[in-house]
């Protein structure tokens, strides 16, 4: 009698585990549009769009912590969006990167709060001290130059596809 009643416990303290599991993996997995790719366009005072970016989406904290540091490249109109559940002081740093790049910082409200041209790490060094900041939701990571080529400025409204 109190075998079973050990076995029942032990199962559902085993299910009860599995379903925590399904459910952290999945808030971990999933995107907030339910897709690994959107489109970032960068607008100018008219509402016309100066940039059109295609991007990865990098919304868990893997995804965010090794960002673009696995890509050789970037080619123009292409990038990386960060997203976080709000808007925040954000440091992001140059780890295990192969090439330079243009961090852009957008606030809660969707607009460009600063734009940094970041560098690669030299022979040596890891990135870690190579530390770019901004206020941010949304980071969007381009390649070093395209921020502007394309005259993207602190201020201008940012829409991003959402689905």
């Amino acid at each position: 009698m109190a075998t079973g009643r050990v076995c029942k416990t032990l199962l559902a303290g085993v299910v009860l585990v599995l379903v925590v599991t399904l459910l952290v993996q999945a808030s971990v997995v999933s995107t907030p549009w339910g897709q690994d790719r959107t489109t970032v366009t960068v607008l100018d005072d008219d509402g016309e769009p100066k940039a059109t970016v295609e991007v990865e989406v990098a919304d868990t904290l893997q995804e965010r912590y090794t960002g673009l540091s696995d890509h050789d490249s970037l080619e123009a109109g292409h990038g990386m969006l960060f997203v976080h559940a709000s808007e925040d002081d954000r440091t992001y740093v140059m780890r295990e990167m192969d090439f330079d790049i243009d961090i852009v910082f957008i606030g809660g409200d969707r607009t460009v709060t600063s734009i940094e041209n970041a560098r690669a790490p030299e022979p040596g060094e890891d990135g870690e001290e190579l530390r770019y900041s901004g206020r941010a939701q949304w980071v969007l990571e381009v390649p070093r130059g395209y921020a502007n080529e394309t005259e993207m400025a602190v201020g201008d409204d940012v829409a991003i596809d959402d689905g």
